[in-house]
């Protein structure tokens, strides 16, 4: 195996006689490093252990386009670093395969090159940052690499408190003072502490974006009818590799199950500095047929994310149905030993080389995707000791502690405050994908994908802390106290930055005042936090609140966007009020003329039937969106202007008087062929003409929280 993630290394350190510390830090992380770095700013002293030879997690492997939603968010140390990486941008010696000046022209991911702030970066760069900043605390912090806790005997406790932790090479390391800056929890879990593995239901928590999520699941996913059987159309050969043989659970149901993994991959489309992708020794192409067949359906996605980074460089994610998530392939990871881990690690490298090399090379995808993904390969300035793929897999959710306090959706959307800030959150509330499964009409389908606005908000010192019966000298930025789906906002690298600083001075204040984590002084401690410029607490606009409308409300035949049979429109929203149904979709204005929506009724009986189309108008819209009407006397072309407003109440835009015939006949076809702005997909009305005709009555109004527009012609 070429990943170093797991694999047992030397040390880079030989400790002395001197094996105690104030604060024993496990997991060199972005969160590791604040810790180390904050403890030190305290006048205490710091070990920083990492199991392999690489400090920095996620912000040096690879994820340098840095999700966090409200900048504001971000203070203290963890603000200092996107500072320095402004600082080393700054530089023109930095610049090898562009100018800085044409990297920010392409207006790249979070970043506008005005800020004293920078929010992408090359992961060498990230580990030249973090090298610096660490050398200037070099006096109050050991780093020791390549050493991993024993998970079976390796915390000695006395009661409730930590005594000393032991790796497996027999080195222990003991203080008062312990922080698992790790991503998977292990010091946490050795230690006795309660956490949570997969998804809450709803009930547990109040939520409604947790548990099984099948109605959410609109984006990254399949937009055709691909057949799951090893021999098409027989159920009886078997399904294909990846896909869960159990169909889901209700909605909202909890369970064991963890949202995918995958690597942050560091490409380029310089030629001098691009490494072709590799067909893997053990490639099997049993594993990749889905995603073939998803492509002769004719999904023509580039079912990836690419975002570009300084010096012709990407941090390249997920994206679409059939993407660098390995989607189910990761539920045993939080229990699995070392060996096992290394195992799913190996599976996960595997298949994302095999899967890009599917996509860049084999015979049965068109010349054109394959030329897409040929334009982009690994950085071979990147990962050198590592053949140029990134070291940390992208585990975004192991164990999450269960302290005296959880965070959950009520608070990303401020409807329940803390006033124990010890940072900000300000993300989404995210799950990537967590399974395939098979639905009742036989064709794949992804489930768990949750993408819902949140507002910055605080969150709780008790999260980061466990309970006091379980421990009272432990400390978890990286695993804390959360629902899976609020975890889904909290876990960005910026925020376990914050949280990972907050812990120090915690653990720095509990020193000092000789008590537990549980009884320290939070004024005290709030205090210094703001001292050290972190962001606590900040009032943001509420979420505008959007007004939906079922289709009984609308009435006659409705056809959702959901219902319609869609190539590309995989962006979804529903920010806007004044859609049907659960949102709606937008073109994202790109890819023009390879994106298309058709929306095909159920006719009742035959006759003439009104049509008329839903959207939602704004300034960037569309004013030549091409509409193909087809119907039982031919096909009709119109051309829709969605920057006006819909002539029926808003809502509704008529397009004619048309005769279908019974069943599923006819159609309409939305395409962004041409089109100069965003083009929107939410429904298409077809309303019987006799009741467009007949005396319109007073629809009875809908209940008080929904308001209505009434819409209801029948």
């Amino acid at each position: 195996m070429r990943s170093l993630l797991l694999l047992p290394l030397l040390a880079a350190a030989t400790l002395t006689a001197a094996d105690s510390f104030d604060v024993v830090i496990y997991g060199g992380t972005s969160a590791g490093i604040a810790s180390a770095i904050q403890t030190a700013r305290m006048g205490r002293t710091a070990v920083l252990i990492e199991p392999t030879q690489h400090l920095g997690g996620l912000t040096t492997g690879g994820l340098g386009a840095t999700d966090i939603g409200n900048k504001k968010a971000i203070g203290g140390i963890s603000r200092e670093f996107y500072a320095a990486v402004f600082q080393y941008y700054s530089d023109p010696a930095k610049w090898k395969q562009e100018t800085r000046d044409a990297y920010f022209a392409r207006k790249p991911h979070g970043n506008t090159g005005s800020e004293d702030t920078m929010w992408t970066f090359e992961p060498h760069a990230a580990s030249e940052i973090y090298a610096t900043m660490l050398a200037k605390v070099a006096d109050k912090v050991t780093i020791i690499k390549g050493e991993r806790l024993n998970r079976q005997t390796g915390v000695k406790k006395d009661g409730a408190k930590i005594l000393s932790i032991t790796m497996e090479s027999g080195r222990t390391f003991t203080g008062p003072m312990f922080i698992d800056c790790s991503y998977e929890g292990d010091l946490m879990a050795a230690a006795g502490v309660s956490y949570h593995v997969g998804r809450e239901s709803n009930a547990t928590y109040g939520e409604s974006l947790n548990g099984v999520q099948v109605g959410h699941a609109k984006h990254h996913q399949f937009v055709k009818d691909i057949d799951p059987y090893i021999i098409p159309g027989d159920p009886k050969s078997g399904l294909l590799p990846g896909i869960n043989p159990e169909p889901p659970v209700p909605d909202g149901t909890g369970d064991a199950k963890i949202q995918a993994y995958n690597f942050r991959m560091c490409t380029t489309d310089d030629p001098a500095n691009r490494k072709d992708w590799e067909k893997p020794a053990n490639y099997d192409e049993r594993w990749f047929e889905l995603a073939l067949r998803n492509i002769e359906a004719g999904d023509h996605r580039i079912q990836w994310s690419p975002a570009w980074m300084p010096n012709r460089k990407t941090d390249t994610n997920n994206k679409d149905a059939i993407s660098t998530d390995f989607i189910g392939m990761n539920w045993d990871y939080a229990e699995a030993d070392y060996a096992t881990r290394a195992k799913i690690i190996q599976a996960h490298e595997d298949w994302q080389k095999g899967l890009l090399w599917t996509y860049a090379h084999h015979p049965r995808v068109p010349e054109n995707i394959r030329k897409a993904y040929q334009t982009l390969g690994l950085a071979k300035d990147e990962f050198l000791d590592n053949n140029h793929w990134p070291r940390q897999l992208y585990v975004r959710e192991v164990r999450r502690m269960i302290s005296d306090y959880v965070m959950t959706e009520k608070n990303c959307k401020r409807l329940e405050v803390i006033e124990d800030s010890v940072g900000m959150g300000a993300y989404n509330m995210d799950s990537h994908n967590i399974q395939r499964y098979v639905t009742a009409e036989g064709f794949v389908r992804n489930e768990g994908d949750v993408q819902v606005r949140s507002r910055p908000y605080p969150i709780s010192y008790r999260c980061i802390r466990p309970k006091a019966s379980e421990c009272t000298n432990l400390l978890t930025p990286t695993c804390l106290s959360s629902s899976h789906i609020a975890f889904g906002s909290i876990r960005m690298e910026p925020v376990f930055m914050v949280l990972g600083q907050s812990s120090a001075t915690a653990a720095v204040h509990a020193i000092e005042q000789n008590t537990t984590l549980q009884q320290i002084d939070y004024a005290k401690l709030k205090a210094r936090l703001l001292a050290d410029n972190q962001m606590l607490d900040f009032e943001s606009p509420p979420i505008p609140e959007t007004t939906s409308f079922s289709k009984e409300q609308i009435g006659g035949i409705v056809v959702d966007d959901n219902d319609a049979k869609l190539i590309g429109f995989d962006s979804q929203a529903s920010t806007m009020s004044g859609y049907i149904h659960q949102g709606y979709r937008h073109d994202g204005n790109e890819n023009k003329g390879s994106q298309s929506a058709t929306f095909t009724p159920d006719i009742p009986a035959t006759g003439q039937y009104r049509v008329a189309i839903a959207y939602i108008p704004n300034a960037n819209r569309a004013t030549n969106i091409p509409v193909t009407i087809h119907h039982a006397d031919g096909t009709q072309t119109l051309t829709l202007n969605q920057r006006q407003k819909p002539k029926e109440k808003q809502l509704l835009e008529p397009l004619g008087i048309f005769r279908f015939e019974k069943g599923k006949t006819g159609s309409v076809t939305i395409t962004n062929e041409g089109t100069n702005g965003h083009v929107i997909l939410d429904a298409v009305q077809f309303l019987p003409i006799e009741t467009v005709l007949a005396p319109k009555k007073t629809p009875a109004p809908p209940p008080a929280e929904k308001p209505s527009l009434k819409l209801n012609l029948k």
